[in-house]
Formats: structure tokens, C-alpha cells, sequence
């Protein structure tokens, strides 16, 4: 066995692997960072930007929100049931660590929130503009999903510049403790060998087990492929999370980054235009065919998500009839989405014909209600009396049973009839780790475990049971800044 020594160790070279790579660097360690990815970034390459409070970026826009407003926000959200000496200096730190970002060469497109918020839900609901959206590599001003490229591409260089040597390919195997403290890891490298490196300071950064349907299943309750379609980023698979049990770190709950979708949403341009077409405040239904939700609220992912998850069966439809169809088509949807384009609804027939013709299964066109009803699985007497019901509400210009918005109460009456069948996804998994404000692992007793730290997904545990989307950004907020805390703590010892 290969025998090496440095000062700090990273398992993996994601957002937060990097982040905690860097840190430690310019705090004067030596770092060898092991990725058992081909590439660094992670999950972070699907990603579109981080959330900072009081970046040199906001100020230029006029953006006034405080760390100290963000901070009580997140609290009050999470009704106070999360570390929040951990959440403060998050928030702490996230203006400054944007500003690091733009000194390394990132440049960011926009800083924004993520959806309107109508006036009724504003005092809760509001989306800060905390997102910082990275400006993409072609100079394009299309908001999409991997925008984060060119970010992942000057964090990983400043990490060479600064010496950190990073080994692709070689995962992980297991953490060395010797005397209640971790002192290194072993790895294999891409030949087999093993290296066992020993260092001051190990930092896990391995961002959860959205890539195993087993630790989904056991520790969030959601059955992947069935009730569940979230993103497998590849290699996300709980290790870091077994490596640290194994030595003795607290286990905490685990949750699912809550959103929604269709399966396969990107799998073909078809699906993404039926994805984001139908995220509007029409008529949404269960599997019963009864409301279930105030339509306009579906902006929040995070709100329409818990709710298409507490329905049988874990899913929902969403219908529109052509009548609503001509109305997106010449102003636009009422609602935009920050990820697909605004002019998909000029693409929207020829995608639904194309996604049947492929036998898609979770988009409908139907020429009755009666007939939608069949493809949808749902008696139809029962969807015919929820729509006439609805009609009512409609002509009445006021919603009495769920308090929807009077501007989306449209009735469902004009053929062709149209409906697509969203399920929970996540980008994946959150928490599993605990760890404190200075990115320490905690044992059962809540005492750090000498020399262990970790960051991001793993040890994502200050959402309580929803992700907060108010405060868009945050995940990838959380992974650089608790990175940043992980290596320069694990720097200093």
C-alpha cells in the first residue's frame, strides 16, 4: 500500500470539495483532494448559481436584503428547529464568498429571485434576490440548467494554482481513526492501488446519496422510479455518509430537496418543453381527480412539491384546455420559469404530438373531459364534476375552497383538453452529517470528532423538512460557504 502525508484531505472535488480545497490552501495547507469522479463540480454542474447576502454584486444592483434579514427569514421558515448559530454564519459569509468567486474570475449574469409571489402568500412566501446566476461561458443571457460551468471551471483552477493536488478517479475507500481521532484516509487509484494519505484535518464532501435508490428508500421514504424521479448525479452514493457513521459521526435526518417534474423531464427537448409548459396555475388534480392545492402557489417547487407528495399515489396532473393554450401562446405563460424558455408554448403541440407518438406516458390530449378522464386513470364522472365545480368557481370570480388568485380562475371548457402527470424530484438528498458552525463532525454525545469535518449535501441539515425557496440559491450557498468553513478550520489545526 502506497504510503503519502499532507495536511488536509477532501474526499471529493464537488461545489463544496472544492470550496474546502481552496480554503485550506490559501490558509497555508498542503491538500491532496481525492475525486472518484472523471471531472470535478458534481452535482454542482447541473446547477445555475449560488445564494450570497451583501455581495459587492448585490450592492451594485440595488439589492438591500441584510445576512442579518436572511438569517431571521430562514429561522422563522424553518420554525427555528435547525442549528442556527450554523445558519448565521452561512449567511454570514455568503456576500463574502461571492465576492471570492468574482475574484477568482466568475462572473455572475443576474442576481434574482426565482418566482412571483401573489400578494396573499407575500409575507411568508416572498423569493429574495439571493441567487446569483454565473454568467455562461458563450455569453449567453438564457437562463438554463448548467450555467454553473464556468464557476466549477475557475474554482477547479484556482485550486491547481494554489497546489492542491487533485486525483481524479480514486475514490475513497475508508477513514483511518486512531486514538478517537481521524488522521487520514485510503484510497484507490485508478491502477488499484491502494494509498493510505494521512493528514491533520479530513473533510467530507461527497454531497449525499441522490445516486443510490437504496438509502432513498431507507432514509427518505420515497421509492425511486415510482413515486420519486429525481436527478442521479452519478457517483452520488452515500459513501462519505457510511464513512462517517462508521467512525462514529451522529446520523441525522435525511430529506429529499423537494421539487416536481415529469420522468425524464430532460431526456429529449419534447419533455422539457411538456415540463415547463404545463407548471402553470391552471386546474390541478390528484389521482382521484379532486384539487388539491392553491394552483397559484406551483412557482414555489418546494410548496407545489410537498403537496403533489402528500396526494395518492405521489402524484398529480395538471390540465389546460385549448382555450388557455391560445392565451400562452400570444402573452406568454402566467407564471415563467426561471429553467425553460418563454416562448415553449410556440412548441407545445408539435412537442405533446411528438411525446405521444414516442409513447410518452405522462402527457394526455383528449378531446373531452370524459375521454381525458380515461387516459388519466380517473373515474370520469368524478374529474367531470371537479371541472364543473371549478367552471362555477370560475364564473364566480372567486375561489371559496382554496383561496386561488381571482387572475388564474380560467374555466376548463374549450376542447382539445390537455394534461400532464408531474411526480417529486430532487436535485438529492440533504443531511446525514451533523456537524457544527465550524463545519466539525459531531459524535453522538454532539462532540466533534478530532480531525473530521464536512461539507455540503452531506451535512445539509439546516432546511428542516423543506428546502427554502424563498432564499433561492441555497444549496449551492451552503456548499461553498460550509466548504470554505471546512477547510480553513481543518487548515488550522
Amino acid at each position: 500500500m502506497k504510503q503519502e502525508q499532507t495536511d488536509v484531505i477532501v474526499v471529493a472535488a464537488g461545489l463544496s470539495g472544492l470550496a474546502a480545497a481552496i480554503s485550506a490552501a490559501e490558509n497555508g495547507a498542503k491538500v491532496i483532494a481525492f475525486e472518484k469522479g472523471s471531472t470535478t463540480g458534481g452535482a454542482a454542474n447541473m446547477g445555475m448559481g449560488p445564494l450570497g447576502v451583501g455581495s459587492r454584486f448585490q450592492r451594485h444592483h440595488m439589492v438591500s436584503i441584510t445576512p442579518g434579514e436572511a438569517f431571521r427569514k430562514h429561522m422563522n421558515f424553518t420554525h427555528w428547529k435547525v442549528d442556527p448559530r450554523l445558519v448565521r454564519e452561512i449567511y454570514n459569509r455568503s456576500g463574502e464568498t461571492i465576492d471570492w468567486l468574482e475574484d477568482m474570475g466568475v462572473e455572475f449574469l443576474t442576481v434574482t429571485p426565482v418566482y412571483p409571489t401573489p400578494e396573499i402568500l407575500r409575507a411568508y412566501a416572498t423569493s429574495e434576490p439571493t441567487w446569483h446566476v454565473v454568467k455562461p461561458a458563450d455569453g449567453s443571457t438564457q437562463l438554463g440548467p448548467r450555467m454553473a460551468g464556468p464557476m466549477i471551471k475557475a474554482m477547479t483552477m484556482r485550486a491547481q494554482d494554489l497546489g492542491v493536488d487533485i486525483r481524479l478517479n480514486t475514490p475513497v475507500r475508508s477513514l483511518i481513526k486512531e486514538n478517537g481521532r481521524i488522521v487520514g484516509v485510503v484510497a484507490e487509484a485508478e491502477d488499484g492501488e491502494k494509498i493510505e494519505a494521512r493528514a491533520k484535518g479530513v473533510i467530507i464532501a461527497t454531497g449525499g446519496a441522490g445516486d443510490n435508490p437504496a438509502m432513498i428508500k431507507d432514509y427518505t421514504g420515497y421509492e425511486w422510479g415510482k413515486d420519486m424521479f429525481s436527478f442521479r448525479v452519478p457517483g452520488m452514493d452515500g459513501d462519505g455518509l457510511k464513512m462517517a457513521w462508521e467512525v462514529g459521526a451522529v446520523k441525522t435526518d435525511m430529506i429529499m430537496e423537494i421539487m416536481y417534474l415529469v420522468p425524464d423531464n430532460m431526456a429529449t427537448p419534447n419533455n422539457f418543453i411538456i415540463d415547463g409548459a404545463f407548471r402553470q396555475p391552471c386546474l390541478w388534480v390528484n389521482s382521484k381527480g379532486e384539487r388539491f392545492m392553491n394552483e397559484d402557489a406551483i412557482a414555489n417547487t418546494t410548496f407545489a412539491g410537498n403537496a403533489i407528495s402528500t396526494q395518492p399515489g405521489k402524484f398529480a396532473f395538471s390540465i389546460f384546455d385549448s382555450a388557455l393554450l391560445k392565451k400562452y401562446k400570444k402573452k406568454g405563460p402566467d407564471i415563467t420559469s426561471h429553467v425553460h424558455p418563454f416562448d415553449l408554448f410556440d412548441h407545445f403541440e408539435e412537442a405533446v404530438a411528438a411525446a405521444l407518438e414516442a409513447g410518452y406516458r405522462h402527457v394526455f390530449a383528449a378531446d373531452s373531459i370524459e375521454e381525458l378522464a380515461e387516459k388519466l386513470e380517473i373515474s370520469p364522472g368524478k374529474l367531470a364534476e371537479t371541472v364543473d365545480e371549478y367552471n362555477e368557481l370560475c364564473d364566480g370570480g372567486f375561489d371559496d375552497l382554496f383561496e386561488k388568485d381571482h387572475r388564474y380562475l380560467e374555466a376548463i371548457s374549450k376542447p382539445r383538453f390537455y394534461a400532464c402527470r408531474y411526480f417529486p424530484s430532487a436535485y438529492g438528498t440533504l443531511g446525514g452529517i451533523k456537524i457544527n458552525y465550524k463545519a466539525e463532525v459531531l459524535d453522538e454525545n454532539h462532540d466533534p470528532i478530532p480531525g473530521l469535518y464536512a461539507a455540503g449535501l452531506d451535512a445539509c441539515t439546516i432546511y428542516g423538512d423543506s428546502y427554502p425557496f424563498i432564499l433561492p440559491g441555497n444549496s449551492m450557498g451552503f456548499a461553498l460557504n460550509s466548504g470554505r468553513i471546512a477547510g480553513e478550520n481543518a487548515a488550522g489545526l
